[in-house]
């Protein structure tokens, strides 16, 4: 077996929705609670000196505006913040196949995108029938990333697997057919990015799931999943929270607010 990679973690926030509410990030909320839960998009870079690897690729200004949400910047700017360049990353992991999280593929011109057989399947097949299901995804991301596949840039995973030495890819679904969580190893041990498995710590914390489902019992056996991979609850990141920000620090002052480093421990 392959000598395990200790790897350099990076959260990069690219975009916002503060006009949102708690009773619209709890499955069954209370219908009356108004009070005010922003959530923040993200991409993840895994560096190490031989090597960098992004987990999902955001969205572009016209998503942005197609969907009402405030782009900060583009992503391709984000990275430029920690010295990566978009259109020489080789490998992409695409979580799944929402439109904040591979609508900004085309910035990777190089790259390889690493996915889930199952949301491939579950992008194009009957499913998308129904627009409860398909409103999340944007029609011209999967017939892009069906092109990719014809030109041999998409490699396509069933259940868990090992990307590269301290990258690992687990399947969990729920959320979307075929979601799934990337472990990374760092210097404080193996961070579990969760994506949207949770998109807030209180999601996980009150096994309580964000209301866009796929499969309701996969997306509860979901947190049994993450937390038994995780050494501790501090080694889990989720995939939207504006905490990750507060409690993970910036590489250096001028980008507070802007990237974390999940390669430390975080202050709670």
């Amino acid at each position: 077996m392959t000598s395990p990679q200790i790897w350099e973690l990076y959260a990069v926030k690219y975009a916002t929705l503060a006009e949102r509410t708690r009773r619209e990030s709890f499955f069954g909320g209370d219908p009356h609670d108004d009070a005010p839960m922003p959530i923040d998009y993200y991409v993840w870079a895994a560096v190490s000196p031989e090597r960098t690897i992004i987990i999902d690729t955001g969205f572009d200004s016209d998503e942005a505006t197609k969907r009402g949400r405030t782009l900060i910047r583009s992503v391709t700017e984000g990275l430029e913040t920690i010295g990566i360049q978009a259109d020489t990353v080789p490998d992409v992991i695409v979580t799944h196949l929402h439109y904040d999280h591979i609508g900004g593929h085309a910035q990777f011109p190089q790259a390889r995108f690493h996915l889930q057989e199952k949301e491939m399947h579950f992008a194009t097949g009957p499913h998308m029938c129904n627009h409860v299901m398909s409103r999340s995804f944007t029609v011209d991301h999967v017939t892009d990333m069906v092109r990719n596949v014809f030109e041999g840039r998409v490699a396509f995973y069933d259940g868990a697997a090992e990307l590269a030495p301290g990258i690992t890819l687990h399947h969990v679904g729920g959320h979307s057919m075929g979601l799934q969580f990337v472990k990374v190893l760092t210097k404080r041990g193996w961070v579990v990015l969760a994506s949207d498995v949770t998109h807030f710590y209180e999601n996980l914390e009150t096994r309580t799931p964000f209301p866009v489902i796929y499969n309701m019992g996969e997306m509860v056996r979901a947190y049994e999943t993450l937390e038994a991979h995780a050494e501790t609850p501090g080694h889990i990141v989720p995939g939207h929270d504006p905490l990750v920000l507060d409690r993970y620090p910036a590489p250096d002052d001028r980008l507070k607010g802007i990237v974390a480093r999940l390669d430390v421990t975080p202050s709670s």
